[in-house]
């Protein structure tokens, strides 16, 4: 497709006409189409990461406008980092809720808020090691199986916070009848509608049961006052940082999360756009990690690069990240309305314990799903005992007391996967005792086949 172009001031060229993609055509970061166009594309993403940023300091306890905000921010932060080519939303990171709660068990998020800093300086120093020694270490120390069992447990670690809200009465527990039919509304969203109303059935499911607790009476009255007295127009709350070592030992963790979640999305947006970003894999982590310090550092939550607007991308084939850039400023704009946050503060306990029934179920899913897509060989005893000591040990949430730290079950979790791991592959190598591959698995033949054809072989 020839290309127009741009204003000389402008890092994109207009594709095509500007107007619309042609079958088997694709917009890639560089190019975009016309203003109004690229800006519908943006607020779509802007609506595909809501539901879930939202969520996040929901279940916190972090104020909601201030976290969009730096959403927002750390987004076209991002885009700068890495020189605006890899189209990304930076949201609101699951992997830090269990260790947000545990850091802030007295009330004080200022040093959920340290951790938090601190493991974004990790994630910007791992990107600055990728991209002076490549990504190659990365697969070695985190092969599919590992990652996966680490996805899989912070998933059902978090299952007890869905029942009672990690012992707040904030769950479930709370409010059982609006929280069956929140959680009922997201699973009928999920399959009555199609495109991106399917995609928001979370917050489709969200809104139902929010409306259902506005009739029986379930809204907290302060939170309604709270809602009623706040200004359009004012700055989020910011909150400062505090340290210690104990709250920066349970969030550390996290960073092998962000990890996978970053190169994931690096290697997903290069399938679908035919190019080879692996070089640019060092300065999304760099950049995850430079938003996720500034987060920290204001009140924010933890960020990555989010999956729901990779679904975005892929129904549009609009890969410019001038829509990024759209829903960055838009995300900003949304924060600065005292508003909106308060509105968000009136979602009640019923409500999020059926949302996080299914948020916390799609993540240890999500766990598998690495296996699956991976192709993970579960004939190794290597990779079985890797995964199933993972995930018991966060799932039930093993907890190791060293004096004043404590080590949860997905710090405890992600440390076993990873010892596992590595130590019975050492042991199986010296030994020779690793298994032969198990016998060809459905499906098998035809995966190799298709390879072989694209190889040209």
């Amino acid at each position: 497709m020839t290309q127009s172009p741009s204003s000389r001031w402008s890092p994109w060229t207009v594709h095509g006409d500007g107007r619309s993609v042609t079958p088997g055509d694709v917009v890639h970061p560089g190019e975009r189409l016309s203003w109004p166009r690229t800006v519908g594309v943006g607020v779509q993403h802007v609506v595909a990461m809501f539901g879930a940023t939202f969520t996040v300091p929901l279940i916190t306890g972090f104020p909601p406008a201030t976290t969009l905000f730096f959403s927002g921010l750390g987004t076209l932060l991002f885009l700068v980092v890495t020189g605006n080519r890899l189209p990304s939303y930076l949201g609101s990171s699951f992997a830090f809720i269990a260790p947000v709660l545990a850091a802030k068990a007295g009330g004080d998020i200022g040093p959920a808020l340290g951790g938090i800093v601190v493991a974004g300086v990790a994630l910007a120093l791992v990107g600055l090691v990728v991209q002076l020694a490549g990504t190659r270490w990365i697969d070695a120390l985190m092969p599919p199986v590992v990652t996966g069992a680490i996805v899989a447990l912070i998933g059902l670690n978090l299952a007890p916070v869905a029942w009672d809200g990690g012992g707040s009465g904030t769950g479930v527990k709370a409010q059982p009848l609006i929280a069956m039919v929140t959680l009922a509304a997201i699973l009928l969203a999920t399959v009555a509608f199609r495109g991106f109303l399917a995609r928001l059935s979370i917050l489709l499911g969200v809104v139902v049961g929010w409306v259902l607790a506005a009739i029986l009476g379930g809204l907290d009255p302060k939170a309604v006052d709270g809602l009623r007295d706040a200004a359009w127009v004012g700055l989020p709350e910011f909150h400062a940082p505090s340290f210690s070592l104990r709250a920066v030992v349970l969030v550390i963790p996290v960073i092998l999360v962000l990890v996978a979640e970053n190169a994931g999305h690096v290697k997903a947006v290069a399938a679908m756009t035919g190019r080879n970003l692996d070089k640019d894999m060092g300065r999304a982590f760099l950049g995850d990690g430079l938003a996720t310090v500034l987060a920290g550092s204001g009140g924010g939550s933890g960020t990555t690069t989010y999956a729901e607007n990779i679904g975005v991308m892929a129904a549009t084939r609009v890969y410019s990240t001038a829509a990024y850039w759209v829903a960055g400023l838009a995300a900003v704009l949304l924060g600065l309305s005292p508003k909106f946050g308060a509105l968000i503060l009136t979602v009640p306990a019923g409500v999020l314990g059926g949302a996080t029934t299914a948020l916390y179920g799609l993540i240890a899913i999500l766990g598998a799903r690495i296996w699956i897509e991976a192709r993970v060989d579960f004939h190794d005893p290597v990779n079985l005992m890797t995964a199933a000591v993972a995930v018991i040990v966060g799932a039930a949430n093993y907890t190791l007391t060293a004096g004043d730290l404590s080590f949860n079950g997905i710090a405890l979790g992600t440390a076993a996967a990873l010892v596992v791991y590595h130590a019975m592959r050492t042991v199986a190598h010296l030994r020779r005792t690793t298994p032969r591959p198990g016998p060809p698995r459905p499906g098998d033949h035809e995966v190799i086949a298709a390879t072989r054809r694209r190889e040209g072989q």
